[in-house]
């Protein structure tokens, strides 16, 4: 019997964790599948400048959407036990949050447009405010699903709001081809889950009251607060650059080429936190177990997305015109410059994992510091050279940090740098060899782009499975993978996922 509503289900950790993986997994194999299709799709409905617009606002939407939360809804899945009491005073400082910023991003959405000298980006901004709004209600019964690990609802509801999105947007483009079109999918990706949190939780808000004890919440959010400030800045000043100095048609091609690329590898990674954030949380005792745990999902993740990146950065040139049309061929460059960075970015992206289940947000937040000054600097060195220069010098940084941050993450806590350099060595190594044999093999391979494509990615993982076999983990993994492929083809996914 569960000792409170907020308490993940009942069973062995381990269990919840497979379960988790496998339904998060499933959802982002279809989310990510969803996000491919609407980038090539809806690239050939709009323009480059209709994306160039809607991709001036991004930034700013996201810059708003770092205080709202205020590191609230992660610190709700860290606390060891949390009250109605406490969740309730979170929900409304989320929501009063939230409608303060949906104001202030209307009013200052004029300033916006004059910044990048086209007014149509004004009342886009303003637009954007009920984003904002429907992500406040919903983050703290989004938290209370995460916490008890509801990992098959949580699934659904995010293939429910990829599908739905994609969908409003095609639909609109039969009415309007325009941006809108673009803004209409995201407000149903924002709108939808929201409602479906709602449904899911068993929680409902009472009326407002001060509780006592939710400073060490505050303090803890606020460090979470400070990372996203700074990697705000990491994720977001290459778009502004570039729309201000070099205009939105330079702008919609590096959008395409992050997006088609980097933000799909994001979202292997950040639900996959939903999974391991309250499983690592409740392992802080037992280093073993919680150094296992983060090791086996990390080395599986490379192992699958890592030669995928390797294959994509290689065809770049076949891939960007047979995806997107001929009319986007520009961004194959671009395309390939920043598949490098997303070699490491798996890798990386986890290190926040450590950080919050380890309470560790003051070190997050100075980690993120580092990271936006050193992107800044590489952002700006590239930035003459437009927007192949960011990206080059982009991925450079990417390089030149990663041995930082594991130093910085192996100072405290389970997890040491020889553990992590044991662990990533074989699918990184492996997934740059994949690369190489696949750039070297491109003139013997099919004439047919499909075929093309194909053979790639199945050159790429052999040869990424075959680096995998010569080291010890390498190998490890492999088993596991295997081990794990056969149980769920064996056994009723329905039975898994609660």
């Amino acid at each position: 019997m569960q000792a409170s509503p907020f308490d993940p289900p009942e069973g062995s950790l381990r269990k919840s964790v497979g379960r988790g993986a496998v339904a998060t997994g499933l959802a982002q194999s279809v989310k990510v599948s969803t996000q491919i299709l609407s980038v090539i799709v809806l690239s050939r409905l709009l323009s480059p400048q209709d994306f160039g617009i809607v991709a001036m606002c991004s930034p700013v939407l996201v810059f708003i959407a770092l205080f709202q939360d205020f590191g609230l809804t992660q610190a709700t899945v860290q606390k060891s036990s949390i009250s109605h009491d406490e969740v309730n005073y979170l929900f409304w400082i989320n929501v009063a949050v939230s409608a303060a910023l949906a104001c202030l991003l209307a009013a200052i959405a004029p300033l916006i447009a004059a910044f990048y000298g086209e007014p149509r980006v004004s009342l886009l901004v303003a637009a954007m405010a009920l984003q904002i709004l429907a992500y406040g209600l919903g983050a703290q019964h989004l938290a209370l699903l995460n916490r008890r690990m509801a990992f098959g609802r949580l699934a659904i509801i995010e293939v429910a709001g990829a599908i739905a999105g994609l969908a409003v947007s095609v639909a609109w483009t039969l009415i309007d081809r325009s941006y809108w079109a673009l803004y209409a999918g995201t407000l149903t990706g924002a709108v939808l889950p929201a409602l479906c949190y709602w449904m899911n939780s068993r929680w409902r808000p009472g009326f407002p009251r001060k509780v006592d004890g939710v400073g060490q919440l505050l303090n803890f959010g606020a460090g979470i607060t400070g990372f996203n400030f700074a990697n705000f800045f990491a994720r977001n000043l290459d778009n502004i650059l570039i729309g201000r100095y070099w205009g939105e048609a330079q702008l919609g091609l590096y959008d395409r080429a992050y997006k088609l690329l980097l933000f799909p590898l994001s979202q292997i990674a950040n639900p996959l936190s939903r999974v391991m954030v309250p499983a690592l949380s409740r392992l802080n005792g037992e280093p073993d177990r919680y150094r296992s745990a983060y090791l086996r999902v990390m080395r599986l993740m490379l192992l699958v997305a890592l030669p995928g990146v390797a294959t994509a950065v290689a065809m770049s040139d076949i891939l960007i015109p047979f995806f997107l049309g001929e009319q986007w061929r520009e961004s194959s460059d671009i395309f390939r410059a920043l598949g490098f960075a997303g070699l490491l970015q798996p890798l990386n992206n986890p290190a926040g994992w450590l950080f919050i289940s380890q309470g560790r947000s003051g070190d997050f937040m100075r980690w993120g510091i580092v990271t936006a000054l050193t992107s800044a600097l590489a952002f700006a060195i590239g930035l003459p050279y437009g927007a192949l220069g960011v990206a080059v010098v982009y991925a450079a940084s990417e390089y030149l940090r990663t041995p930082f941050l594991w130093m910085y993450v192996g100072r405290k806590g389970p997890l040491r740098v020889g553990d992590m350099l044991r662990a990533a060595t074989p699918f990184v190594l492996g997934a740059h060899l994949a690369l190489a044999a696949v750039w070297f093999a491109k003139p013997s391979l099919p004439h047919q782009e499909t075929l093309a494509i194909i053979a790639a990615a199945i050159l790429s993982y052999l040869v990424a499975l075959v680096a995998a076999l010569l080291f010890p983990s390498g190998r490890e993994t492999l088993r596991e993978g295997l081990t794990l492929l056969s149980t769920r083809l064996t056994k009723p996914v329905g039975r898994q996922v609660k």
